[in-house]
């Protein structure tokens, strides 16, 4: 890994970090959803502890095992006639649901593309309303939770 060198700031460049503020979601054939934040892109491996009879370290050894990973959880404001997090919902309900492909991208000043993540195989698992408070002057923000089997991350 390179060091970074100083810039002007003018522009991305590799001294100064990507703001995660702008970012896109494409779910299946929707491009381009509007979300307020995205979480669970996560991932990492399960460890195996062995130790064989005969070992003179007088410890477990530890090894990589089966890859884990975290729930995407995406929010957003809840509108009029926006019922899209419903429908995906209902889907498991009726058993007609489909496993969907889900593209993040974290985009540069120019909305160029600099991380990717995707995820395959997803479907959504839980669908979590707005909390209601009379005293709040807050935007009413649902969230919606994706499984997913696999993550694959691209820079560039």
């Amino acid at each position: 890994m390179a060091a970074p060198t100083a810039g002007t700031g003018g522009e991305q460049d590799q001294f100064w970090p990507l703001p995660k503020f702008y970012f896109s979601v494409d779910i299946g054939d929707q491009t381009d959803l509007p979300f307020q934040e995205v979480s669970g892109l996560d991932s990492g491996a399960e460890v195996i502890e062995y130790r064989h009879g005969n070992s003179k370290i007088h410890s477990t050894i530890k090894m990589p095992a089966l890859g884990t990973g975290t729930d995407l959880t995406l929010k957003k404001g809840v509108f009029t006639r926006d019922n899209k997090f419903y429908e995906w919902i209902s889907m498991i309900n009726l058993n007609t649901y489909e496993r969907m492909t889900i593209v993040i991208r974290l985009l540069d000043e120019s909305g160029e593309p600099k991380v990717t993540w995707t995820l395959t195989n997803a479907f959504a698992k839980q669908v979590t309303c707005t909390d209601l408070n009379s005293q709040s002057s807050e935007a009413a923000v649902e969230s919606i939770v994706f499984a997913y089997d696999s993550l694959r991350i691209e820079t560039s």
